[in-house]
C-alpha cells in the first residue's frame, strides 16, 4: 500500500521529468527527418508495438462509442498538437516563442475547465497559473531575445495556436469521455487515429526522405518508448485520478526541466532569469495542485 501511494504522489513529477525529454529528442531527431515523416514513422512504430502488446496482455477492447472518443482524443492530443508545434518551428516560428504561446495551455484550461467539466478554480490557483505563466516567460526569456518577427508569417502563428488548442481540448475531452478506457487498448485507438492524420501530411507536404542513423535510431527509440508509451500513459492516469486544472498546471513546469536538460546535454544559456522563473513556475503549480 506504501509503495502504491509514493508511486501515485511520484507520478506527476515523473510525467515532467519525461514530457521535458520529448523536446530533446526532437532536437537529436528533426535534422535527420522532416517532422510529419518522423511523427508518422513514430507513430507506426507504436502501432506495431501496442498491436502485439495489447493481444499478449488481454487488455480488453473499448466499445465503439468509446473508441470514437478515444479516436477525437487521439487526434487533439498528438496529432493537432504535434503537428502545431513541428509546423511552426518548420515555418519560422522560434522554438522559444512556439513554447511560449503552447505555454498558454494551463491558464486557457482554467477559463474553460469550470463551464466543461464543472471545475471550480480558486483565487489561490487562479493566482498559481499567473505565476506559472510568468515564470515560464522568465525562463524563455533568453530565447526570446533578439527574435525577428519578420522570419515568420501568420500561417506559422496559426500553427502554433493549433497547437496550444489541440492539446487543451485533448486534455478536456480526455477527461469528459474517455477516463474509461484501458490504457493498452485505448492508447492503441488514439495513436492509429493519429497516423490517419498525420500519414497524408507526410505524403502531401514532403519527401519521405529518412537520413539513417545512430542518433536518429536513438532519438526515434527514445520518443517511441519513453514518450509516447511512458509519458503519454501517465498524462491519461493523472487526468483520470485529477482534476483537469491541476493536471495542465504540471505542464508549467515542462519549459523549466526542458531548459534545465538543454543546459546540461547542449551547454546552452541558463542566467539568473532562467533560475528565478524555474522558482516562480514550480512556486505558480504549487498554489494550483496543494490540497485545502
Amino acid at each position: 500500500m506504501r509503495t502504491s501511494l509514493t508511486w501515485t504522489a511520484g507520478m506527476p513529477a515523473v510525467f515532467v521529468l519525461l514530457w521535458s525529454t520529448g523536446f530533446i529528442g526532437a532536437k537529436f531527431g528533426l535534422p535527420y527527418a522532416e517532422p510529419f515523416t518522423f511523427l508518422a514513422l513514430r507513430f507506426a512504430l507504436l502501432l506495431v508495438i501496442l498491436g502485439i502488446a495489447v493481444p499478449a496482455l488481454r487488455a480488453p477492447w473499448p466499445s465503439i462509442r468509446l473508441a470514437g472518443h478515444l479516436a477525437v482524443s487521439g487526434l487533439l492530443v498528438h496529432a493537432v498538437y504535434l503537428v502545431g508545434v513541428f509546423g511552426a518551428i518548420h515555418r519560422g516560428v522560434p522554438s522559444g516563442l512556439t513554447a511560449l504561446i503552447v505555454g498558454l495551455q494551463p491558464l486557457l484550461t482554467a477559463v474553460v475547465v469550470g463551464p466543461v467539466l464543472g471545475e471550480r478554480v480558486t483565487p489561490r490557483q487562479w493566482l498559481g497559473f499567473l505565476l506559472g505563466l510568468a515564470g515560464v516567460a522568465m525562463v524563455l526569456s533568453t530565447r526570446l531575445t533578439g527574435i525577428s518577427f519578420s522570419g515568420f508569417g501568420w500561417d506559422g502563428v496559426v500553427f502554433a495556436l493549433a497547437a496550444l488548442l489541440g492539446i487543451t481540448a485533448g486534455t478536456l475531452y480526455q477527461k469528459r469521455f474517455c477516463t474509461g478506457m484501458d490504457l493498452r487498448s485505448g492508447t492503441l485507438v488514439q495513436y492509429a487515429a493519429a497516423l490517419v492524420l498525420l500519414t497524408p501530411a507526410a505524403l502531401m507536404f514532403e519527401n519521405l526522405d529518412i537520413r539513417w542513423s545512430w542518433a536518429f535510431v536513438f532519438a526515434l527509440g527514445w520518443l517511441v518508448l519513453v514518450l509516447s508509451l511512458g509519458a503519454i500513459m501517465l498524462l491519461m492516469t493523472l487526468i483520470r485520478l485529477g482534476e483537469a486544472a491541476k493536471v495542465a498546471s504540471l505542464f508549467y513546469l515542462v519549459p523549466p526541466v526542458t531548459a534545465l536538460m538543454a543546459f546540461l546535454l547542449f551547454d546552452e544559456a541558463l542566467n539568473p532569469l532562467a533560475l528565478m522563473g524555474m522558482a516562480t513556475a514550480a512556486a505558480g503549480v504549487a498554489l494550483v495542485v496543494r490540497r485545502g
